[in-house]
């Protein structure tokens, strides 16, 4: 199950282009919390301790508990890492969003789909492993939260697959996708496929008018 990790944020009562710029120039990341029937509220994180976060999590669900300083008061709460928005050129973290939650109500969450093992169709076969579906939604309680789910793709020949309603799902965890969407399956060899396209290709066969016995190409 994923671990709960803590992490300290500071209420802000500004907001606006401004506000924001300042968060960020004194170290810091604008944050919002919402969800488990609370008004949305502004917050800030530290910009180092958010990228050590994120950066030993396995997957991409975090369950974190905040701890929330507003002015000469603390209070703590349960949240999931819902959206980490990041600038496209420089290593920077611009805004992150959390969810509030309770230890007592169930959650969605997309949580990453990882294979393991070489697949018998592709070891021995030339085969190519082909994952349709990177990561799965779930619900579940907080506390049952998977970091990642593995599957053992070992087993599979040429043509098997594995479905939704195959993985391994820890206990407490249900799928909130179709049971039949396809997640892995073993593709032929490149090779046999481009030669059975060739062969169902191949051009029509010529036949010449044979030759009568005395007869000459010369007019």
């Amino acid at each position: 199950m994923a671990k709960q990790v803590k992490l300290t944020a500071r209420s802000r009562s500004e907001s606006g282009r401004n506000a924001v710029k300042r968060v960020r120039a004194r170290g810091c990341v604008p944050a919002v919390i919402y969800g488990h029937r609370t008004a949305p509220a502004n917050l800030e994180v530290s910009h180092r301790e958010l990228e050590v976060l994120l950066s030993h999590a396995v997957g991409e669900s975090i369950l974190v508990d905040l701890e929330i300083q507003d002015g000469s008061k603390t209070s703590n709460q349960l949240s999931l890492i819902q959206e980490v928005q990041r600038h496209t050129l420089r290593p920077q973290i611009l805004h992150i969003d959390f969810q509030a939650v309770s230890m007592t109500e169930k959650i969605s969450a997309d949580i990453t789909i990882e294979p393991f093992g070489e697949a018998d169709g592709v070891k021995n076969f030339g085969g190519l492993l082909e994952q349709s579906i990177r990561s799965l939604a779930i619900r579940c309680l907080p506390q049952d939260l998977p970091e990642i789910i593995k599957v053992d793709v070992s087993a599979l020949k040429i043509g098997d697959s594995i479905h939704v309603r195959d993985l391994p799902l820890p206990g407490g965890v249900e799928a909130d996708v179709d049971a039949d969407l396809t997640v892995f399956i073993v593709a032929e060899p490149a090779v046999a496929i481009e030669a059975t396209a060739k062969e169902g290709t191949a051009g029509p066969e010529v036949i010449k008018e044979k030759k009568t016995e005395g007869s000459s190409d010369k007019k």
